[in-house]
């Protein structure tokens, strides 16, 4: 079956870096659009980035761009978030989640990984 497993939260200072990983399974992981999207505390989810099954077009919302990169390594079935520069208002449950149909509707979620920024 379909399993996604996310890894790699912490907490974490202001400016600093981090890298979440995806781990995909039980389905043809180079064949999906793939991505991430995060729930701060007390707030709805937020899509953050999305990668194309090739990893060739990449895109961001507005708040993480010049921060934070998407990539994926299809050979290893994961899916990656480098995350830079490093905001308060960034810490969230961070989600990977399999793209099915149009942008921004997905069939599959992992089960999140906690990342904290603070001092």
């Amino acid at each position: 079956q379909v399993q996604l497993v996310e890894s790699g939260g912490g907490l974490v200072q202001p400016g600093g870096s981090l890298r979440v990983s995806c781990a995909a399974s039980g389905f043809t992981f180079s064949s999906y659009d793939m991505s991430w999207v995060r729930q701060a505390p007390g707030k709805g989810l937020e899509w953050v980035s999305t990668i194309n099954p090739r990893g060739s077009n990449t895109y961001l919302t507005d708040s993480v761009k010049g921060r934070f990169t998407i990539s994926r390594d299809n050979a290893q079935n994961t899916l990656y978030l480098q995350m830079n520069s490093l905001k308060p208002e960034d810490t969230a449950l961070y989600y990977c989640a399999r793209v099915s149909g149009g942008f921004g509707t997905y069939d599959y979620w992992g089960q999140g990984t906690q990342v904290t920024v603070s001092s």
